[in-house]
């Protein structure tokens, strides 16, 4: 007798984790001291195949946090004039509930238990994020507190490259130099990397886990 089909589910792929990529822009690289200015969050979507790609993007500017450290050279990268009124920046605590609004919404509507970060460096944007949701006390953080997917592991493993520029070319997708170092830009060219490289590693999974569940 065969087995029936089973529909691919993003639950079941990541230990009921529903993978979302972030990127943070920042004005140096303590988060403890050093102001959050960007944060884009992308959502991974799957299809029946057990495919994933790049979903919706939520973006939202940040203002510094009273007495934050801003360094000169971060923002000579990310090209951020914090007190330029056109940013439209928003305290910590309404950025953050507009990007974990939606995160909570997919989490709930894939059945699983929380999001894991998904990032390139992914421990420097999630340590960014915990930071602002210590300093504004939000108790319902939709994020695992120390998991996360990293990109640089994986880019590093499948095609020899770490640097986000260079892993994206080596797995021939574009790259705009002039774009990067946006939260935007940067969180939806890592969602691209990172839903690749599972794709290409769907063979190895359906192999370990078994391909019977998966026909």
């Amino acid at each position: 007798m065969s087995l029936s089909p089973i529909p691919h589910r993003i639950a079941d792929r990541f230990r009921s984790f529903l993978p979302v990529v972030v990127d943070v822009e920042t004005g140096g690289f303590n988060a403890q001291t050093d102001a959050l200015l960007q944060v884009a969050a992308v959502m991974v979507e799957m299809d029946e195949a057990g495919n994933l790609s790049r979903g919706a993007t939520y973006a939202v500017q940040v203002q510094a946090f009273p007495g934050a450290n801003i360094e000169a050279a971060s923002l000579e990268v990310n090209h951020i004039q914090p007190d330029n009124p056109l940013r439209m920046a928003v305290p910590e605590a309404g950025a953050l509930s507009r990007i974990f609004k939606p995160v909570r919404q997919a989490v709930s509507e894939h059945g699983c238990s929380r999001a894991v970060l998904v990032g390139h460096n992914a421990h420097f944007d999630l340590g960014f994020i915990n930071a602002a949701v210590a300093r504004c006390g939000i108790k319902r953080n939709p994020f695992h507190p120390f998991s996360v997917l990293d990109t640089v592991t994986l880019a590093g493993a499948t095609l020899g490259q770490t640097v986000l520029a260079r892993a994206v070319e080596a797995a021939a997708l574009p790259f705009d130099s002039r774009e990067a170092h946006s939260a935007i830009y940067d969180a939806e060219q890592t969602a691209e990397l990172f839903c690749l490289l599972i794709n290409r590693l769907k063979p190895v999974y359906e192999s370990l886990v078994g391909t019977a569940a998966f026909s």
